[in-house]
């Protein structure tokens, strides 16, 4: 047993967190520039490459919570955190693999686009008006928590804290867009993985090592479920992220937008898929492993503060930090950026400016993502004021209710041509408002049922079921128009063209290849500079062991980050000999 960590934050770990902050806003500047159309703002004009996009996809599915809450679950129950995070597996293959392709063949600007292409313009817009008071409410509770955490952790006030994060999310967002997006959160990733790394094999040995990890866990401690968490639990769940993963999620559908071939978006598919079934192992055995020497009585909630402040030197314990803020910020920035898309595309270009030029709808889309970055924040601050726990807990079952009846009207009709837009009409209509008379009547604990049938699961699977229901029947008795079954056809003639081979599309393709970007480069110098910082605060560095990890991290990051860049010269070399 040893007590390696910093007690708390020292000057080398507000140097690291401050310094990379710095880089995230210097990434917004690099291409602020290079943003000439709204395609470039909020699709990368379909150049961003797989890697990348991946990456984002899976930094987009979690945050601060991810951490907190599912180590106080690991603590407490074993298993069940990692068994809750390979729930987003299905999502993840079934979007890589099937609707991701779909997506990709559409030509959307936007994720509710094909709503209008493939039904018309009525729940177009209802998806547009209903998801974006959604997810700005969302993103407000992503920054109560970034907020809280922030605050606990630095001894800021919490509402500074949450304007300080929400305003730097928002200014490399503002600036660079999904390039932006993308190659912070890759970044972000690197951050978190090498504290991660780091965490789990200390974790062990302060536990007397592997065997000793696993012969003094308390009995059924491995077992996929926990508690409450049953298998009824983990089924509901495993809809529920199914559905929002590969439809309502607009951020997630953009990761398969902005890639370049349809081989692309079955990479990200793959690459989300082993990167949730891996690093939530390497992210809770740490709490797991915790019950056998931290104090007993610990508050399962500070598990993971407390593993850090207990395991990870100076300078380390510093880069983890960022690494919480990283993980919400990831969330933050694609959100914003996803959500300013459908203002301009949807609102904007729909109804106030069908011609406006491409540099118009690039600012509108700069606009937009202030006014959504800007309300988010507002809405954050009222909740703070608010305060309860009891409006945490009512947003989620709201969430609940607005989940299925946009998503199963995307799905099935990404799928079939027998679903009519009355039909698609109806099914919205139905499922959100017999979730909303649900919400309102339900009592807070249902007690003619056990309690896995919690509120927000039983409002998942009624909507899903009267959305679906009322969908099929409406199809069956109604039929399509002329024109309705004209544009249906259109649709779907598009979507058996794989892209790249209709008329012209090779030439816009190339066209938007002109004003190249390296990926590597771009993320790979960064890495460096981080793996500098790390050697640039050795000196304050206290015990033999703390230096050599420091050493081992800032070592690893430079050469990680220098094998990239050298990657990209030598493509760059390739390519200039090509032509």
């Amino acid at each position: 047993m040893f007590m390696l960590a910093a007690s708390k934050l020292e000057n080398p770990d507000y140097f690291i967190i401050i310094a990379y902050f710095i880089l995230m806003l210097s990434m917004g500047v690099y291409f602020y520039r290079r943003m000439h159309r709204m395609k470039d703002f909020f699709s990368g004009s379909n150049r961003i490459t797989w890697w990348l996009s991946g990456v984002s996809f899976y930094m987009s599915c979690f945050s601060v919570f991810g951490f907190v809450v599912y180590s106080a679950l690991g603590y407490q129950y074993g298993w069940l955190p990692i068994t809750l995070f390979w729930v987003f597996i299905p999502g993840a293959l079934l979007g890589g693999l099937v609707l991701g392709i779909r997506w990709r063949r559409a030509r959307i600007d936007s994720p509710v686009e094909y709503l209008e292409n493939r039904y018309g313009w009525l729940i177009r817009q209802f998806s547009a008006w209903q998801g974006l008071p959604v997810k700005i409410i969302d993103d407000a509770l992503k920054l109560v928590a970034i907020g809280i955490f922030f605050s606990a952790t630095l001894g800021i006030d919490l509402r500074q804290s949450m304007i300080c994060s929400a305003l730097i999310i928002l200014a490399y967002t503002f600036m660079g867009g999904l390039w932006a997006v993308t190659s912070t959160d890759f970044i972000q990733f690197i951050v978190m993985g090498a504290a991660v790394l780091v965490l789990f094999p200390l974790s062990l040995n302060e536990a007397g090592g592997l065997s000793a990890f696993i012969k003094n866990s308390p009995e059924g401690f491995f077992r996929p479920t926990g508690g409450d968490y049953n298998w009824f639990y983990l089924s509901v769940t495993v809809l529920m992220y199914t559905l929002t993963m590969s439809s309502v999620h607009w951020q997630l559908i953009q990761r398969y937008t902005c890639v370049p071939t349809e081989r692309d978006v079955r990479k990200v598919g793959w690459l989300v898929a082993v990167l949730c079934l891996v690093t939530p192992i390497l992210m809770y055995v740490p709490a797991m492993a915790a019950r056998q020497f931290l104090p007993v009585g610990t508050e399962p909630k500070e598990v993971y503060p407390l593993l850090c402040s207990h395991l990870l030197p100076t300078g380390l314990l510093g880069l983890t930090v960022a690494a919480m803020f990283a993980a919400t910020m990831s969330m933050l920035s694609s959100d914003y950026n996803v959500i300013a898309n459908v203002m301009t595309n949807d609102i904007y270009r729909r109804f106030m400016r069908p011609n406006a030029t491409q540099k118009e709808l690039l600012w509108a889309g700069r606009i937009s993502t202030l006014v959504a970055g800007l309300l988010a924040l507002g809405v954050a601050l009222l909740m703070v004021e608010a305060g309860g726990e009891d409006l945490f807990k009512n947003m989620i079952q709201l969430f609940s209710v607005f989940t299925a009846p946009i998503a199963i009207p995307m799905i099935l009709g990404i799928l079939s041509k027998k679903i009519t837009n009355a039909g698609a009409v109806s099914g919205y209509l139905c499922g959100i408002t017999t979730g909303l008379v649900l919400f309102f009547t339900l009592p807070k604990s249902l007690e003619l049922f056990s309690r896995q049938w919690q509120k927000e699961n039983l409002l998942l699977l009624t909507t899903t079921g009267i959305t679906a229901l009322a969908m099929i029947v409406v199809s069956k008795l109604t039929s399509h128009s002329t024109t309705e079954q004209q544009q249906i056809n259109d649709f779907f003639e598009k979507l058996a063209a794989p892209v790249g081979t209709l008329p012209g599309e090779k030439d816009v393709m190339l066209d938007g290849q002109q004003d190249e970007i390296s990926p590597l480069k771009i993320v790979g110098v960064p890495v460096v500079i981080i793996g500098v910082m790390m050697l640039a605060i050795l000196p304050w560095i206290d015990g033999a062991l703390g230096f050599q990890m420091d050493l081992f991290i800032g070592i690893g990051l430079i050469i990680a980050g220098s094998l990239m860049v050298l990657k990209a010269y030598r493509q760059n070399v390739k390519q200039s000999h090509q032509k």
